[in-house]
Order: structure tokens, then sequence, then C-alpha cells
């Protein structure tokens, strides 16, 4: 798995030829073999990078320029096609690789248990971390259908690496009453339906703590967000994602990495999914990386 060489396709907008001196990473983790409705967000970092060439390199909600942020596109992780076990084993060797070289990692997937080895990766370097999860699914399955290894797992396996307490799920609108009943009994945080608002809250009890951020595509309308596989209706707009990213920015909280999942670009022929994607992860550069 390459380093130092520059990405030869497409590379997100701006992104600076150097990996030795990035303070940030931007990779992709094209895995879509657990899947539980529709395929296809394997190709969902190709088609960010793509459509990031059509964003302005000038945020006005962070008031910030893409030249201010040093940031390596690293390409995508080359994951073997159907086999679950060897892709996450695989993301979780890379991800460790950016942390012990002290880089950012910014990760698009993917479906979202591509998340689950970058938990496993941050647990060895961070003996205490929090995780922000934005999503419309609860994502606290132990098995889907019999098997451990499901896109609908990942909150409830690091709800046991590093203690529910210490997870924080936002956007909720889908899952077994069983998921629900173990946010409940657990201590894990789970806030139903906004984002935004029930963010300002939590982010100051969060002072001073190491923060990981995963979003999941989905936790948008899907009239927001029709790329993607498993889409709910009744989510939230962009505007009140990128409040909610403006909010963790400002937030007196270290962010040690982030990721971006479950965009399928096959579902939205309009592009306005990947370029939806393609601006929260602009966003997330200029405010998340110190």
């Amino acid at each position: 798995m390459r380093f130092d060489e520059a990405y030869s396709g497409n590379v997100f907008i701006l992104s600076k030829p150097d990996y030795k001196t990035a303070d940030a990473v931007l990779y992709g983790m094209p895995m879509d073999w657990t899947v539980s409705f529709r395929p296809g967000s394997r190709f969902g970092p190709a088609r960010i990078r793509e459509a990031s060439l059509g964003l302005e390199e000038y945020s006005p909600y962070m008031d910030k320029h893409l030249e201010e942020v040093n940031y390596f596109d690293a390409g995508d992780i080359p994951l073997p096609f159907g086999n679950p076990q060897r892709s996450l084993d695989m993301i979780e060797e890379y991800v460790s690789t950016l942390l012990n070289d002290n880089k950012f990692p910014l990760g698009m997937g993917g479906e979202h248990l591509v998340t689950w080895p970058v938990f496993k990766a941050l647990k060895q370097k961070y003996d205490d971390f929090v995780v922000i999860h934005i999503d419309a699914h609860a994502d606290l399955r132990e098995q889907y259908e019999g098997e451990v290894l499901s896109h609908s797992t990942p909150i409830r396996k690091v709800c046991d690496l590093i203690g529910a307490e210490n997870v924080y799920s936002f956007g909720i609108r889908s899952g077994m009453r069983e998921e629900f009943e173990f946010a409940k009994t657990s201590g894990m945080h789970m806030y139903k339906f906004d984002v935004a608002e029930p963010l300002k809250e939590v982010l100051p009890t969060l002072k001073g703590r190491n923060v990981y951020v995963t979003i999941d595509i989905d936790v948008l309308d899907p009239s927001a967000a029709p790329g993607t596989g498993t889409a709910e209706a009744g989510g939230i707009t962009s505007k009140e994602l990128l409040e909610a990213i403006q909010l963790i920015a400002k937030a007196d909280i270290n962010i040690i990495g982030a990721d971006l999942v479950e965009v399928a670009p096959i579902y939205d022929h309009s592009e306005q999914t990947p370029i939806a994607a393609s601006k929260f992860l602009r966003e997330i550069l200029l405010g998340w990386v110190k």
C-alpha cells in the first residue's frame, strides 16, 4: 500500500503532492461487501474526488481557503473484492501507519463497516477517546442474519471496544427495537432525529477530550442525498449537516480523525450526493485539521 507516491487518478481538489509533510491524509475505503440492501458505495470515493473539482476552494462558512490546509490524497486502499475480513485488516494496518506518522486520517467509504478497523487502530494509539456518530441508522446490531461482519454493526462494536458511555449518536431514525433498548440501558448517548441542536448541548461536556467523528451520508434526507444504499425518509438537510460540522470545528475538543461513508453514486444521476459529500469534506479539512 502506497503512502509516499502521488495518486495517479483524480485527487481531491488542491491536494498537496507530498505525504511526508502533510498534516492530514485523505484516503478511500472502497468496500461494500456486507451491505444489506443496495451495493455501490465502493464507487463513492472516486466519485467524490471527481465532484470536488467543481468546488470553490474558499469556504465562506470557515472563512478559509484550501491552500491553508496541508493535506495529501493517498487514493484508495486496494481492498480485495468480496473478502471482508482481509479488507478490514488492511484498513486497520493502513490507518495505524497514518496515526504512527502523526497524520490526521480522513477516510471516505465505502460501507459503514469500514469504520470498525479505524476504531481499532485508534484504540492502539489513544487510551481514551470519544466517538461522535452521525447517521440515520443506529448500527448497534451484533449481527445481521448471522453475519457479525455487517455494515449494521460498527457502533455496537465500538461500544464494546471503548465503553458505551464514550459513544454519542446523532440523527438516528432507524433500527431494531433491540438497538434502541441497548442505547437506553448501556450508557451510550443517542439523540434521535436531530443533529445540530443536541450537539450544542453535548460538545461543551467533551471539552479537552479526543474525539473521532464518523458521518454516514444517509443522515441526510433522501431528497438531499438519494445516492446511498439504505436511504431513510425524514432526515436532516445539507444545511443542518454543515452547521453540525461548524459546531464541531468551533468546539474545545481534540479531533483525532474522521470519515464520511455510504455514498453510492449509482443511485443518484443528478450527482447531488457526491457533490454534497465533497463539500462536507472540504469543510472538515478546513475546520477540523489543526
